[in-house]
C-alpha cells in the first residue's frame, strides 16, 4: 500500500473529511493494536515468538470482532519495542492495512536502548513476503527518546529523508505523550507530501489545532482520567468523536 493507496483508504473511509481518527484498540475510523501494556518493552532481536503470535491473536480478534465491516476500519499494528518486521508479518497475516514503525530513518536514544535506523532492511524484508500492499507510517523525532545524536536535523529534514527513504506517512509526537505539538505538525506539512498523523497527546481541548492532520491517533485520553493503564472511558470516546464529527462538518 503506498502513500497514494493509504490516503485513497482514509478518504472513502471518512468521505474526504479529515480529520481521520485511529483508536488504539477503540473508535469509528480506523484501529491500531499496539502491546503497550507489556513493559519494560525489549528491542526488536529480543522479541520473543510468543509476543508475535500473541499480537497475531489480538489483531485476529479484532478481524473477528468486526466482522464483515472489517475492510470499512483502517487497521493497523504497532510492535514494542521498534519491533518492525515482525509487525509487518502480523499484519500480512492478518490482513490489516498498516504497522507504525519506530526508527524508520536515523537513530537515537530509547528507554530500552540505541536504535538504529531501519528502512532498507524493513522494506526489503516487506517485499520478500510479498507484502507491500502493508503501509508504513513511521515516528519522527520519538516520544520518550533522546536525539541529541540528530540534534543538528530538524524535524523537517527527518521527514523529508523519510519520504525519500520511501515511507507512506508520518507520525509527530513530542517528548512524552502529553506535549503540544502543533508547530511541529505545521512544519512537517511543509517538508512533505506524505500523509501526517499526530500520534499523541491529542485531547477534546486541542484537536481543534490538528483538524487538518490525515489522521489522529488516540489512546491515553480515552482512559480514565486520561492515563493509559486505566480502563477505557466510553462516555470520553464519544464526546470526543462528536467534537471531531464536528470539526469534519466546518470545513
Amino acid at each position: 500500500m503506498s502513500s497514494v493507496q493509504l490516503l485513497s483508504k482514509l478518504w472513502k473511509i471518512t468521505q474526504f473529511q479529515r480529520p481521520f481518527v485511529i483508536g488504539m484498540i477503540h473508535v469509528p475510523d480506523g484501529i491500531m493494536v499496539e502491546n503497550m501494556h507489556d513493559v519494560p518493552y525489549v528491542q526488536e532481536a529480543d522479541i520473543c515468538p510468543a509476543i508475535t503470535a500473541h499480537m497475531t491473536r489480538a489483531c485476529m480478534a479484532v478481524n473477528d470482532a468486526l466482522g464483515n465491516a472489517s475492510n470499512q476500519f483502517l487497521r493497523g499494528v504497532q510492535i514494542l519495542a521498534a519491533a518492525n518486521q515482525q509487525a509487518v508479518a502480523v499484519a500480512q497475516a492478518c490482513g490489516f492495512d498498516f504497522i507504525r514503525a519506530e526508527c524508520f530513518t536515523f537513530s537515537h536514544v530509547a528507554d530500552e536502548g540505541l536504535m538504529s535506523a531501519c528502512a532498507g532492511k524493513l522494506l526489503r524484508y516487506r517485499h520478500s513476503i510479498g507484502a507491500d500492499n502493508i503501509a508504513i507510517i513511521t515516528d519522527l523525532k520519538k516520544k520518550h527518546s533522546s536525539h541529541a545524536i540528530t540534534s543538528d536535523l530538524s524535524i523537517g529534514d527527518v521527514a523529508k529523508a523519510s519520504e525519500f527513504f520511501l515511507a507512506d506517512g508520518l507520525v509527530i509526537t513530542g517528548k512524552s505523550t502529553a506535549l503540544k505539538k502543533e508547530n511541529v505538525f505545521l512544519e512537517v506539512q511543509q517538508h512533505s507530501k506524505l500523509p501526517v498523523f499526530v500520534g499523541s497527546g491529542v485531547t477534546d481541548k486541542n484537536v481543534s489545532y490538528f483538524k487538518k492532520a490525515d489522521g489522529l491517533i488516540v489512546g491515553s485520553h480515552f482512559k480514565e482520567n486520561g492515563y493509559w493503564m486505566n480502563r477505557l472511558d466510553g462516555r470520553k470516546v464519544r464526546n470526543f468523536m462528536q467534537l471531531v464529527r464536528r470539526l469534519k462538518r466546518e470545513q
